[in-house]
């Protein structure tokens, strides 16, 4: 294997792991930049995405003061679980890449959670 990075480790192992638990359930995976985030629901069997939102969304970025806080993770965790839940999918498995679950990803995870996704 080539030199990979802390994160590019970290993010393999995380996804090693769901894999083992996945079960069929398509993926909730997260990604944060410094000035936005983005979640999307995958389903990895088919290599297809089923559900996204980011703060980039139109009805999103002009209610929102920015892109990166804990209030805008809310509202894209609240966006994309209801995406999901109207295409048909209730469990999930959350895929927090390299990031710790903390802030912004938990964030989304709770919105998620309370929108009706469960993992």
């Amino acid at each position: 294997m080539a030199h990979l990075s802390q994160e590019q480790r970290r993010k393999r192992r995380v996804r090693r792991s769901l894999k083992q638990r996945s079960v069929g359930r398509p993926r909730l995976s997260i990604f944060r930049s410094s000035e936005n985030i983005y979640a999307q629901v995958i389903d990895d069997a088919a290599g297809r995405t089923l559900a996204a939102a980011s703060t980039l969304d139109k009805d999103l970025r002009v209610a929102l003061k920015t892109g990166a806080d804990k209030e805008a993770a809310k509202a894209v965790g609240k966006l994309v679980a209801e995406r999901a839940v109207k295409a048909g999918i209730k469990e999930v498995v959350f895929d927090r890449g390299a990031y710790i679950y903390h802030g912004r990803v938990k964030a989304l995870a709770d919105a998620a959670r309370e929108g009706g996704l469960s993992f």
